[in-house]
């Protein structure tokens, strides 16, 4: 059973950084690709980046290219976001997800974490 822990969130002002954390206290999830998504109120789930099982290869949103950032440490059974030149719109719950490819689709997803809120203030 793939158990996912996020980290990291908080309250940033525009401009600032954060690294999101998602470890899994279960199963490893090397067997799986890994996602980023957010949700902010009022609005569907989207996706933000997607990391393959190596880490050989990674998907970003358009909305973050060039401010976003994600890895993976197989050693540590952790995936990162690491998020920089933050901005309001910005400002969601971050959610970790292991599935079976790494896509854009929250269906393609089989397991979650609980998620972390990101707050950025102007």
């Amino acid at each position: 059973q793939v158990q996912l822990v996020e980290s990291g969130g908080g309250l940033v002002q525009v401009g600032g950084s954060l690294r999101l954390s998602c470890a899994d206290s279960g199963r490893p999830f090397s067997h799986y690709n890994m996602g980023w998504f957010r949700q902010a109120p009022g609005k569907e789930r989207e996706f933000v980046a997607a990391i393959t099982r190596a880490g050989g290869r990674y998907y970003l949103d358009d909305s973050v290219k060039g401010r976003f950032t994600v890895s993976r440490d197989g050693a540590a059974n952790t995936i990162y976001l690491q998020m920089g030149d933050l901005k309001t719109e910005d400002t969601a719950v971050y959610y970790c997800a292991a599935g079976g490819s790494p896509s854009k689709l929250v269906s393609n997803y089989d397991y979650w974490g609980q998620g972390t809120q990101v707050t950025v203030s102007s």
